[in-house]
């Protein structure tokens, strides 16, 4: 059966490709196609009915952005999802600390639905639609 919507945990954290990206400039290509994903085991990837290379809507009480759906390289993971530390996870992560100075940027619930027909902003969007520059 196919479900319209996965509740996971999210984690983020840095990646070779992302910084192999990084090194390209954050406005190239390689930085966009290694950051602006979120990769899903490939089971969870059955339950939501889509394949690799479907943009996806990841949702938390903070926010809300569109990435591009991978699976995950190796192992198995169900019920948890991985966006790559940059500004597409921090549209999500929020601003709260606890107390701690550093906002949760691991180990938080999140939503994931199929988003086919929705765009992955570029970093400039995504800019300028969460702060206005």
């Amino acid at each position: 059966m196919v479900e319209q919507k996965l509740q996971a945990t999210l984690i983020t954290g840095r990646t070779i490709d992302q910084g192999v990206g990084k090194e390209m400039g954050k406005g190239s290509k390689e930085y966009f196609d290694s950051s602006a994903v979120c990769f899903i085991d490939k089971t969870d990837m059955v339950k939501l009915g889509i394949k690799s290379g479907t943009n996806v809507q990841v949702t938390s009480k903070y926010g809300s952005v569109i990435v591009k759906a991978v699976k995950f390289p190796s192992g198995i993971t169900p019920g948890m999802v991985f966006i790559p530390a940059g500004l597409w996870a921090n549209a999500i992560c929020g601003d709260e600390t606890f107390g701690m100075g550093m906002p949760m940027f691991k180990g938080f619930s999140v939503e994931v639905q199929p988003a086919p027909n929705e765009v992955v902003l570029s970093l400039d969007e995504l800019l300028m639609k969460e702060y206005g520059r």
